[in-house]
């Protein structure tokens, strides 16, 4: 069921970039899980500013493949936690923001223009 638009994913994407800038301060993320999150910031900002959709910038990159991209980046995020050692707050921030670009990714229609 893709109920999700590119104009509705488009505002998600920018609240994911504020969440991951937004996370090491609000939640305490520090060290390597806080620089992963900026990293993460400025890595979705930049892909979400060159795709082609509504909410799109640059318009360079295909909706489809920034699809393909989430739906490599929600598992590995899950997984990342578990890879690095994170503990507290750090592991469950990674899981539930893998959990959550994974089921946007699922619900999203990656194939509507509009």
């Amino acid at each position: 069921m893709k109920i999700l638009s590119p104009t509705q994913h488009g505002y998600l994407d920018y609240l994911t970039v504020a969440i991951f800038l937004l996370a090491p301060s609000l939640i305490g993320l520090s060290g390597m899980a806080g620089t992963i999150a900026y990293l993460l910031a400025g890595i979705h900002l930049a892909m979400t500013l060159i795709t082609d959709f509504p909410l799109g910038v640059v318009k360079k990159l295909p909706f489809p493949i920034h699809g393909w991209v989430e739906r490599i980046v929600g598992p590995v995020l899950v997984l990342l936690p578990f890879a690095l050692g994170f503990e507290g707050a750090a592991l469950g921030f990674y899981i539930v923001i893998g959990i959550i670009i994974i089921l946007v990714g699922l619900l999203t229609d990656y194939q509507r223009t509009q």
